[in-house]
């Protein structure tokens, strides 16, 4: 879709509309901060051959680099470095970098993309959604513009109505939103409205990232994430972060990886900001916890097998002196265990629990990436979940799951 632009930059500028399949094809990507932050997602989920090139990245950005996502060139630009690529983004906060890719590129007939000059570009990134298998796509030449109409397009499809609903603005004041496991569809519907009508963004690693290239481009996103035994915003950073936007008068959504509540320090966020005198609003997520081991079959609980399950944070194993948590009851319940940030204690956890009674051959789930693309499970028993993990190199995030429930499905067959 496209209209007059009434941006004085664009003005006169006509797009032709495509969708482009870069599935295997080589994209060049130039700065590692917000803006690549946002665009890359959708990148990836196109499938491309991603090579980013910049001295520096955003913590979410160096994960997509560590998880294989893409190949990051750790320097500056180079003359050459579009050679073979069929799309270019340009997003680096340099002039004279953005106008030497953009030269490049047109001598060598690959489309470009700039963040900071819509005029001086080959292509333009359109305000994009998802609604099912249908992807809607804006350009109009002013960003807010093309936001805004594929906001309306997006959420009538989404409610039937196809029909504009009234922007309401909110007055400042912090929402602690859970984002779900990590498919942004999973998102709850007050979350996905709260987080369109936010003016700053704070947002974890595990936060349904897909859900930051629908923001409009007005919209501040702070990265908060924590990668593990990595770089990392500290909790206290996050508090103060969140209160000074919100007394600036702006709203300000924490977009969280699954519920606030569930090892998430949605608790202390809230506390901080209350005491602050601060309205908060809190959205529940769904919890990992429940929702990674129904995404590959095994309930938590099933009739006939067990009566409960509990939830334990590995983030401190056995013998720890922070650690919280009674393992020895923990292996005398006939229920089902689900461990969140356990993959590394995995092997201590398991041993403790056999040593303290639960049966050795007990069976076991590890789910890694539940709910997205890059899903897998490994299963395996409490004697040999440890070895198993080191062998599979499996890596957090991951949800494993303890007790006779994780067979149900394969008996079922």
């Amino acid at each position: 879709m496209s209209a007059p632009s009434p941006h004085p930059s664009t003005e006169g500028l006509t797009p032709y509309p495509v969708g482009l399949l870069l599935t295997g094809r080589r994209v060049v990507v130039l700065g590692g901060g917000q803006v690549a932050q946002r665009r890359l997602p959708a990148l990836i989920a196109a499938g491309a051959d991603i090579h980013l090139i910049s001295p520096g990245t955003t913590p979410a950005v160096q994960a997509m680099a560590d998880a294989g996502e893409l190949t990051w060139h750790r320097r500056g630009y180079l003359d050459g470095d579009l050679a073979d690529s069929w799309y270019a983004l340009v997003a680096t906060d340099d002039p004279d970098v953005n106008a030497a890719v953009s030269a490049e590129a047109e001598r060598l007939r690959v489309f470009c993309a700039r963040s900071d000059d819509a005029s001086a570009a080959t292509a333009w990134t359109p305000a994009s959604g998802h609604d099912g298998g249908a992807t809607v796509a804006v350009l109009t030449g002013d960003p807010r513009h093309s936001a805004a109409l594929r906001n309306a397009i997006v959420d009538g499809l989404r409610d039937g109505s196809l029909a504009a609903r009234q922007y309401r603005s909110h007055g400042a004041g912090v929402a602690l939103v859970g984002g779900g496991p990590g498919d942004p569809d999973l998102i709850t519907v007050r979350g996905r409205r709260l987080l369109a009508d936010a003016d700053v963004v704070v947002t974890d690693r595990l936060a349904p990232r897909e859900l930051l290239a629908e923001l409009p481009p007005h919209v501040e996103v702070i990265d908060a994430s924590k990668i593990p035994y990595g770089r990392f915003m500290a909790q206290e950073a996050i508090n103060r972060t969140l209160i000074e936007h919100a007394k600036a008068g702006k709203f300000v959504v924490r977009l969280k990886g699954g519920d606030p509540y569930v090892f998430g320090r949605g608790g202390e966020e809230l506390l901080a900001c209350t005491e602050a005198g601060l309205p908060v609003t809190v959205v529940p997520g769904i919890s990992s916890s429940i929702s990674v081991p129904a995404a590959v079959g095994i309930p938590v609980t099933h009739r006939g097998m067990t009566h409960e399950f509990t939830v334990i944070s590995g983030h401190v194993g056995p013998g720890d002196s922070r650690s919280l948590v009674n393992w020895e009851a923990a292996a005398k319940m006939s229920g089902t265990l689900v461990l969140l940030m356990a993959v590394d204690k995995i092997g201590a956890i398991a041993a403790k629990l056999v040593e303290c009674g639960r049966a050795a051959d007990t069976p076991v789930a590890v789910v890694q990436e539940g709910t997205t693309a890059a899903q897998r499970r490994i299963d395996a028993t409490l004697a040999t979940v440890a070895a198993t993990v080191e062998a599979e190199d499996v890596r957090p995030p991951a949800v494993i799951v303890i007790g006779d429930v994780v067979n149900v499905l394969g008996a079922a067959r």
